[in-house]
């Protein structure tokens, strides 16, 4: 598996998803919900979303020649939220295959607190990029939950349901 097969329809599924549940929130509570935490040490919804999409466009950065960049702040509405998750999926999809590097190219690189990492381009999207990205997400829907928007497994795992053959699924 190529790094390309392994990011970008991960992150776009991931970011999809994302998507479909902010669209429900805006439906059941809006954009209030976007200061809601699961604790108080934890980011707040809109930085949930904005670290997501950092994510992909940090492992953009990190494994092909991608010079995508986000705003450093979080989206003050939902609307502009799923405008940034729209925009992270357009460059996820834009990004040429070719400007892939190699799965065992070294990727490094330092949090803010000043923690370096050093590993391969597979070692960095498997441990690190898509582990963030799905933390962030899951995160973020555990706080829709939390706070009563209408999202389940299917809300979840939107991408799935083009796969069922049978069965009911749930309402």
């Amino acid at each position: 598996m190529t790094l390309v097969d392994q990011l970008k329809p991960t992150a776009d599924n991931v970011l999809a998803m994302l998507d479909g549940i902010l669209a429900k929130a805006d439906d059941h509570g809006g954009d209030a919900l976007l200061g809601e935490r699961l604790a108080p040490d934890m980011f707040a919804l809109a930085a949930q979303v904005r670290v997501a999409c950092d994510q992909v466009s940090a492992a953009l950065k990190r494994v092909s020649d991608s010079s995508f960049t986000l705003p450093d702040d979080d989206d003050p509405t939902i609307a502009a939220a799923r405008e940034r998750i729209a925009k992270t999926r357009e460059a996820l999809k834009a990004q040429a295959d070719a400007s892939f590097v190699a799965p065992d190219a070294p990727v490094e690189f330092t949090l803010p607190m000043g923690i370096t990492f050093a590993m391969t381009a597979r070692e960095y999207v498997d441990g690190w990029a898509l582990a963030q990205l799905y933390f962030h997400a899951v995160t973020a829907y555990a706080i829709l939950r939390s706070k009563g928007v209408p999202i389940g497994k299917v809300d979840f795992l939107p991408h799935m349901m083009r796969y069922v053959t049978s069965g009911a699924l749930p309402a």
